[in-house]
């Protein structure tokens, strides 16, 4: 018996770090605009809740002084992680505004796909045009923002150069575009 509350213990304490490293990186990765290849939010909240779950199991392991802080770091690591993560994913939720997909814009070549949603955010902002380049899995990047406009006019120059509402952009360069116009 002793033997599995370890194992709980060690399985939840990589998760705990896992889930710690992987929301710091979401955060990075939606802070700097780049590759977001994080899964999304509600799966690392409900990872953190499994590692809550093993270190409550794994709590009775006293087989040594260093099981027993791992024990109480496992316990509290996860909980505070599932409670900010879920602060996180009801702020998002409540505040995000709307996100519609306009159209999907594939490459000549089809090697690049961009989704262009509209977006408004009510009260809390203004609307306006968001394109993110599609990767593998889940992978996403955010790579054309534009404000006050709600349509979005495609035309692909090349297999790697777009224009969007007359306004270049070289995916091949891994561009990014954010247009602010009339604030």
């Amino acid at each position: 018996m002793k033997n599995r509350q370890s194992k709980y213990n060690l399985v939840s304490f990589c998760l705990s770090l896992f889930c710690s490293l992987t929301t710091a990186y979401s955060v990075y990765s939606n802070v700097r605009d780049s590759w977001l290849i994080a899964p999304p939010n509600y799966m690392i909240l409900l990872l953190s809740i499994l590692a809550l779950i093993l270190a409550i199991k794994g709590f009775k392991d006293k087989s040594s002084w260093f099981a027993r802080m791992r024990s109480w770091l496992n316990v509290l690591l996860s909980v505070a992680l599932s409670f900010v993560l879920l602060i996180a994913l009801s702020f998002t939720t409540i505040f995000s505004g709307a996100k519609v997909l306009l159209k999907t814009a594939h490459s000549p070549d089809n090697h690049y796909t961009i989704d262009f949603y509209y977006t408004d955010a009510g009260a809390m902002g203004t609307f306006g045009i968001l394109g993110e380049l599609n990767g593998p899995l889940w992978f996403k990047k955010k790579i054309y923002s534009e404000r006050r406009v709600d349509q979005a006019d495609i035309e692909w120059a090349n297999n790697h150069i777009i224009l969007i509402n007359n306004h270049e952009l070289d995916l091949k360069e891994g561009g990014t575009l954010f247009i602010f116009d009339g604030l």
